[in-house]
C-alpha cells in the first residue's frame, strides 16, 4: 500500500513539473526560455530552475523597453499645444449688445433728471455732447472721454433750462417778451444759471446713468457668454482674464454675472495722455493711429498678476521656476481696428466676434459707411468714421480666428493654441 502511494506521488510531481516547464517556455521572453530546465528524472520530486546569466537579463530588459523609447522620440517630434496666459475681451457689442443697454441707461437718466426738476430727453444730451466735441476741435474733441462729454453735457443742459426759467421770470416781472430782455440782463441770468447748477447733482445724475448701464448689461448679456467663460476657466484654470474697453463699462462691477470670471479691467479713460495722442494720430495720419498704449497697459497688468500667482505657486512647490514656455495672449472683440489691429500690434492672437445678425452688433453699421444712418447715441464725426474705415481695412489681415456665435469661442481658443 505504501509503495502504491509513493508511485502516485512521484507521477503527480512529474506531471506538475512538466506543466510548469511548458508554461515557462510560453511565457518567458525569448532570451529567458532556453534556461528553463526540465525536472530531473529521479524520484526525489525536486524541481530545479537555473537563473540566467546577467548578460541575458540585461538584454531582456533592454528589449522590453525599446518600443517605449521609440514612441517617446516620436512624440517629441509632434507639435506641442501652447498654453494661454492672458485672455482679454472687449465689452460693448462683444459680451452684450450696446444699443438696448444705452436705451435702458438713458431711460433712468431721464427719470433722474425729472426727479431734480429737469424735463429732458436722452437725445438732448446726445446733441449737447456732439456740440461739446465740435467746440473742442477735431482732435481734442474726439479725444474727450465718454465720461467727460456726458458730465459736461448734463451740466450744460441743466444750465440751459435754469437760464430759460430765469429769463422767463424776468420777462414776466417786466411784462415783456423774453426776446426783448437786454444783453446785460441776459448776461447776469447766465451767471446765475451757472451758479445754480450743483456739481454734486450733475455727478449724481451721471452716477444713476452709469449704474443702470451696468445693470442693463447684465440683463442683456449674450446667452452663451457665461457658459463659454465657464468652459474656458475649466480648460485653462491658470489663465488671467481681463477687459479692455474704450468706455466706462467694467465687468468687475457686474457682480451677478461677469465679475467672478474677470481679474482686471483696463479702460481707455484711465490714461488721458495716451488717449489724446491716439486721437491726434487718428485725425492726422489717415487712420494709422497707434493703438498700442492701452494694450501695453493691459499686458503690464497681466504681468503683475501672473508674477504674483507664480510666486505663490513656487512657494507651495506646485511649479518649477523657469520651466514653462511663454504662454500666449489672445484678445477677443468685435471691432477690427481697435480690437484686432490694436492688440495684434502688441503681439496678441486675435479672435474677431463677427456675430450673426441676431446678436445686434453695431460696429459694422457705425464704421462701414460714413453716409449710412447712425445709431441715435453715436457721437463720432464724419472724419473719424472715414479714418476708422481705413483702419478696419488694414486690420483684416490680422484676424487669427473669426466666430459667428459665442459658443464657438472655446474651440477657437483651442485651435489657436494648437497652431491651427
Amino acid at each position: 500500500m505504501k509503495l502504491h502511494l509513493c508511485l502516485l506521488a512521484a507521477a503527480a510531481t512529474t506531471h506538475h513539473a512538466e506543466a510548469f516547464s511548458l508554461r515557462m517556455a510560453s511565457d518567458i521572453p525569448p532570451p529567458l526560455r532556453s534556461v528553463a530546465s526540465q525536472p530531473p528524472s529521479s524520484t526525489s520530486s525536486s524541481l530545479r530552475f537555473v537563473p540566467p546569466p546577467k548578460s541575458v537579463l540585461l538584454a531582456a530588459v533592454s528589449a522590453t523597453f525599446e518600443p517605449t523609447t521609440a514612441a517617446s522620440s516620436v512624440d517629441d517630434t509632434l507639435p506641442k499645444t501652447k498654453t494661454i496666459g492672458l485672455l482679454t475681451f472687449d465689452l460693448d457689442d462683444s459680451l452684450y449688445p450696446i444699443a438696448p443697454v444705452l436705451h435702458d441707461a438713458n431711460e433712468i437718466f431721464v427719470q433722474t433728471m425729472s426727479n431734480y426738476g429737469y424735463d429732458l430727453e436722452p437725445n438732448d444730451i446726445v446733441e449737447a455732447g456732439k456740440r461739446i466735441r465740435e467746440e473742442a476741435g477735431p482732435i481734442a474733441g474726439t479725444a474727450m472721454s465718454h465720461t467727460e462729454v456726458r458730465l459736461e453735457a448734463i451740466r450744460r443742459e441743466m444750465e440751459r433750462m435754469m437760464l430759460q426759467k430765469k429769463l422767463q421770470e424776468c420777462a414776466e416781472d417786466w411784462a415783456t417778451e423774453v426776446e426783448s430782455i437786454t444783453a446785460p440782463i441776459r448776461s447776469s441770468a447766465e451767471k446765475w444759471a451757472r451758479a445754480a447748477v450743483s456739481q454734486t447733482v450733475v455727478e449724481s445724475i451721471y452716477s444713476a446713468w452709469e449704474r443702470e448701464r451696468h445693470h442693463s448689461a447684465e440683463r442683456h448679456l449674450y446667452p452663451e457668454i457665461i457658459s463659454s467663460l465657464q468652459k474656458i476657466r475649466e480648460d485653462h484654470p491658470d489663465v488671467v482674464i481681463g477687459a479692455v474697453t474704450d468706455g466706462k463699462a467694467n465687468p468687475m462691477l457686474m457682480v451677478f454675472s461677469l465679475a467672478p470670471y474677470f481679474d482686471f479691467c483696463m479702460s481707455w479713460e484711465d490714461d488721458a495722455s495716451g488717449r489724446t495722442e491716439f486721437f491726434k494720430e487718428l485725425g492726422n495720419v489717415d487712420g494709422n493711429a497707434d493703438l498700442q498704449w492701452i494694450y501695453r497697459a493691459a499686458y503690464e497688468k497681466y504681468n503683475s498678476i501672473a508674477e504674483t500667482k507664480r510666486e505663490m505657486n513656487l512657494a507651495k512647490g506646485e511649479i518649477e521656476d523657469g520651466v514653462d514656455d511663454a504662454p500666449l495672449w489672445i484678445h477677443v472683440g468685435d471691432d477690427l481696428a481697435y480690437d484686432v489691429g490694436g492688440s495684434a500690434s502688441c503681439g496678441a492672437k486675435t479672435i474677431l466676434l463677427d456675430l450673426d445678425e441676431e446678436y445686434g452688433q453695431t460696429a459694422k453699421i457705425r464704421f462701414a459707411d460714413p453716409n449710412a444712418p447712425m445709431p441715435s447715441w453715436n457721437t463720432a464725426s464724419g472724419d473719424e468714421i472715414v479714418n476708422r474705415k481705413a483702419m478696419n481695412d488694414a486690420a483684416e489681415g490680422m484676424v487669427d480666428k473669426r466666430v459667428s456665435r459665442l459658443s464657438m469661442l472655446p474651440d477657437a481658443i483651442d485651435d489657436i493654441l494648437k497652431g491651427e
